[in-house]
């Protein structure tokens, strides 16, 4: 019936957290899921990468992933192939609740800096209040820089006025 068909078309299973897609053929993790690796220092991103695509059984190209790391902040760093994860994790520290590596598709991901990540666990009117302050030194420096060069624009004008109403030798 209709109603089966639909049900079928949706079904999904899992295998250890992974998600079969029926149409590609293809289990993919839940995301957040936790996995386990064995590598070593001299490992690439791109090495790990293959490993943990076979790890889940995903079938889908490498360059189609990337190795991110995630800070409690809200901070996502891209890891460029020529890092090497395990000492880029190492350096975060023992605590796994600092910082934690997670492999996600290339093209879904955006970079957040630090300096924008600080802002992300704020509220609403906070931010606001933020850019307001922000607005308000702008004008500040605005009116600073116009007062500092309209009073250089009168020295060189009087200057000039000197200058041309000087005698001239020729």
């Amino acid at each position: 019936t209709a109603g089966e068909q639909r049900r079928l078309r949706r079904h999904r299973f899992s295998i250890n957290g992974h998600f079969y897609n029926h149409k590609t053929s293809v289990f993919t993790p839940a995301y957040g899921s936790v996995t386990n690796v064995r590598i070593n220092s001299t490992m690439t991103t791109p090495q790990v990468l293959k490993l943990l695509l076979n790890k889940f059984k995903i079938e889908n190209s490498a360059e189609e992933f990337a190795l991110y790391m995630v800070h409690t902040s809200g901070e996502k760093q891209r890891l460029r192939g020529s890092d090497f994860p395990l000492l880029a994790r190492v350096l975060q520290g023992p605590c796994e609740q600092v910082s934690k590596v997670f492999l996600m598709e290339k093209d879904q991901v955006e970079e957040v800096t630090y300096d924008v990540a600080q802002y992300i666990k704020f509220e609403m009117p906070i931010l606001r209040s933020f850019i307001q302050k922000l607005e308000e030194e702008e004008d500040r420096e605005v009116k600073k820089l116009k007062h500092k060069y309209s009073i250089l624009r009168l020295m060189i004008e009087q200057r000039l006025e000197e200058i041309c109403e000087g005698p001239t030798a020729m």
